[in-house]
């Protein structure tokens, strides 16, 4: 959640239905890349081993793709075990290893079948039961490396849909090719001539490009029109087209006007407030310098070698995943996949990079990704991104000695050897400074920042905290995710009350907690609108509710209503069955494996849910009250601490005649918040509500004097 305006979209694809599920909150050695031999997972019967590599895929749609800012908002842990990582071996082509492979976790974390085998077989350590695996669901690993991913599904029937992820995304832009990504997407989207087939088919295709990925996909019937043929291997085939595109200068042309069209369509305020917001909530890592749409006058220069060398780059066959989602016979789907993704190698692509200098330069990218970021230290789904974050103590502990902190690559005096995170000033680089920092007490850090423009109407604020995703693979995971579900859901009815008064002083506020695979982080924000004239006592009043559930945690009844309902919504989704659409289950199968969660039918779901609710204890869930809020209690001095950055900031409107009291700076925003965090709270008075309106008494006397 990062403004009311992308609040929909992430409430909805993210929390809602995530929720709905009852399931979350809601290299070095440049050795080639060839993956070990071909595992398939078969529920029934557990890993086996294939000789018969198979082909790639990829693919986009007839309208032009979409760039949204707001989609970019919004795991498998490190394992010291190499046998569970999805490393790959030399193979032994006589080609020149690919410049930028290096050994890393394979990207479908529990679902990568030696490590669902010893997850199912109780050889992996949890600290309680593991939670169960959707018993349809079959994954797989080529002979080149070439990950899959399957889940049976029949609504609608007669359709499935297949989705390619690249895991390159804008993160991954050099210097001189910031915003490649992108136009590679288009190329390799409209490019495709075995797309076409597609065509009158009832088919859908499309594609979209974000921080830490590229996504290419088709919605298919099973059959065509006449039903004389299979659509699976035209649509595989189409995306295998994408994972080998000829970048023809005739088609560079083409969509470099569209992309730049895109770039003209996207430049609105609410644009350039979220890139405000990202910029300073990720300014210690890549994120705030590579945007997708990239930068005009790169795009206006790039010729066939630069999109090529991009493309053979990054769209090998280790570095994406393919999920297939539908109405469709399992042994059909695996068989297909071999024979349409098995002959691409890396080795292939490395030998068609064509500028060495950006060979070079990707090489030692690869070198630090592989070398201390999140996306190599708990999932490949991520940006290669390190974070400032803001945890309470033990949880610190443990990221120091896992290496999964932000720390400086050297001294003051000691030369940086590759920049990853992008600290140092670059020519390109915007011309804003995100760097302040205010020390509010010793220790607590909060990096605020003031946008104003003239477009903006009403004033806006939002406070976030970035806190390592926590894999949910075992039940007691599990239930902490349900008792943070339970102190949002409290937290949120109370603000709304507080919204719904005679005279609020916040027009829009929510506070949330999501696991972002794209940030490659979970994200602790409050958002807020207020009357630019109220801003100072939105922001204390937001912030007061927010300190109120973190000291005091939620009432007895609170919890009754709300772990209730979350019950409730797991059961309604349970008896769904096999209604659940494709694109439904596809989104969620996406997220859950980005995150290394364990990927469940709405069944187990529900049955785990009902479980681990039957035990959950107020306790527990004040517990993890106090941490969802620790960033904010923690700024009192005596009360719950947290470690790490807190990040404000405050959008409003520029006027040359504004008032004293619509006037902020960041020492104004600074004070405020710090009033608020000082100010004494006391307790939510709980409200009984019964169960019934009528007691079974007075119901039956109206029974009996109305017969």
């Amino acid at each position: 959640m990062r403004l009311p305006i992308a609040s929909a979209i992430l409430a909805s694809t993210l929390a809602s239905y995530a929720a709905s599920l009852s399931f979350v909150p809601s290299t070095r050695p440049r050795n080639a890349l060839a993956p070990p031999s071909i595992a398939i997972y078969h529920p029934q019967n557990g890993p086996t081993s294939k000789s018969k590599p198979s082909s790639h895929f990829l693919q986009m749609n007839d309208d032009p793709p979409k760039f949204s800012l707001s989609n970019l908002f919004s795991s498998d842990n490190n394992s010291s075990n190499s046998s569970l990582r999805g490393t790959v071996t030399k193979s032994k082509s006589s080609t020149e290893p690919h410049p930028s492979a290096r050994p890393h976790i394979n990207p479908l974390n529990a679902l990568y079948p030696p490590h669902r085998q010893a997850l199912e077989e109780g050889k992996v350590a949890l600290e309680s039961p593991p939670l169960p695996i959707h018993p349809a669901v079959q994954s797989g690993v080529l002979d080149n490396g070439f990950s899959w991913v399957f889940l049976p599904n029949r609504s609608p029937s007669g359709r499935f849909e297949a989705h390619l992820q690249v895991f390159s995304g804008s993160a991954d832009e050099l210097e001189p090719q910031q915003g490649i990504a992108h136009l590679t997407e288009h190329v390799a989207y409209m490019g495709s001539r075995k797309r076409e087939r597609l065509f009158g088919t009832g088919s859908q295709t499309n594609a979209y490009t974000d921080f830490h990925h590229t996504v290419f996909y088709a919605a298919c019937p099973t059959t065509t029109p006449r039903g004389d043929a299979h659509m699976l291997p035209m649509a595989l085939d189409a995306l295998c087209d994408v994972m080998e595109a000829r970048c023809e200068p005739s088609r560079i042309e083409k969509e470099r006007q569209a992309v730049l069209s895109e770039m003209t369509m996207v430049n609105t305020i609410e644009y350039r407030v979220e890139c405000q917001i990202l910029s300073t909530l990720h300014r210690e890592n890549r994120l705030a310098k590579r945007f997708p749409i990239g930068k005009e006058r790169l795009i206006q220069s790039w010729q066939q070698d630069d999109v090529k060398t991009w493309h053979r780059t990054h769209y090998r066959p280790d570095n994406v995943l393919l999920y297939v989602v539908g109405d469709l016979d399992p042994n059909f789907v695996e068989k297909t996949i071999q024979e349409k993704f098995g002959h691409l190698t890396a080795e292939k692509q490395g030998a068609e990079m064509k500028i060495p200098e950006l060979k070079k330069e990707a090489a030692l990218l690869a070198d630090a990704v592989v070398g201390g970021t999140m996306k190599q230290a708990q999932s490949w789904h991520y940006p290669p991104v390190r974070h400032d974050f803001c945890v309470v103590d033990g949880v610190k502990d443990i990221l120091e000695s896992s290496d999964q902190l932000l720390k400086k690559e050297g001294g003051d005096d000691e030369e940086v050897p590759y920049d990853i995170h992008l600290q140092k000033p670059y020519s390109m680089d915007d011309k804003v400074n995100f760097l302040n920092e205010a020390e509010l007490r010793p220790g607590k850090r909060l990096r605020p920042h003031i946008f104003k423009h003239e477009l903006l109407q009403n004033f806006s604020f939002h406070l976030f905290a970035k806190r390592p995703v926590e894999p949910i693979r075992d039940l007691k995971s599990f239930r902490r995710s349900l008792a943070r579900r339970i102190c949002l859901a409290a937290l949120q009815i109370r603000l709304n009350v507080n919204g719904r008064s005679d005279d609020p002083a916040f027009t829009f506020v929510e506070f949330n907690q999501l696991d972002s695979a794209r940030e490659g982080c979970a994200v602790c924000s409050l958002d807020m609108t207020a009357e630019p004239n109220r801003w100072k006592e939105a922001v204390c009043k937001s912030i007061s509710e927010i300190r109120k559930l973190g000291l005091y945690g939620v009432t007895p009844g609170e919890m009754e209503r709300y772990a209730s309902a979350l019950l409730t919504d797991a059961e309604q989704l349970a008896a769904q069955g096999d209604m659940i659409s494709h694109g439904d289950q596809l989104a969620y199968l996406m997220e859950t494996v980005a995150n290394g969660h364990t990927f469940m039918s709405p069944q187990q779901s529900y049955a785990v849910t009902e479980h681990a609710l039957a035990s959950l204890t107020l306790e527990e869930v004040n517990e993890a009250a106090a941490e969802l809020c620790a960033h904010i209690t923690g700024l009192k001095d005596g009360e719950i601490s947290s470690n790490g950055v807190v990040v404000a900031v405050a959008c409003t409107p520029k006027s040359s005649d504004a008032s004293p009291e619509t006037m902020v700076n960041d020492d104004k925003l600074c004070a405020a918040i710090m009033e608020a965090c000082v100010m004494d709270v006391e307790p939510v008075e709980d409200v009984v509500v019964p169960h019934t309106l009528v007691t079974p008494e007075e119901l039956q006397e109206a029974i009996v004097e109305n017969p």
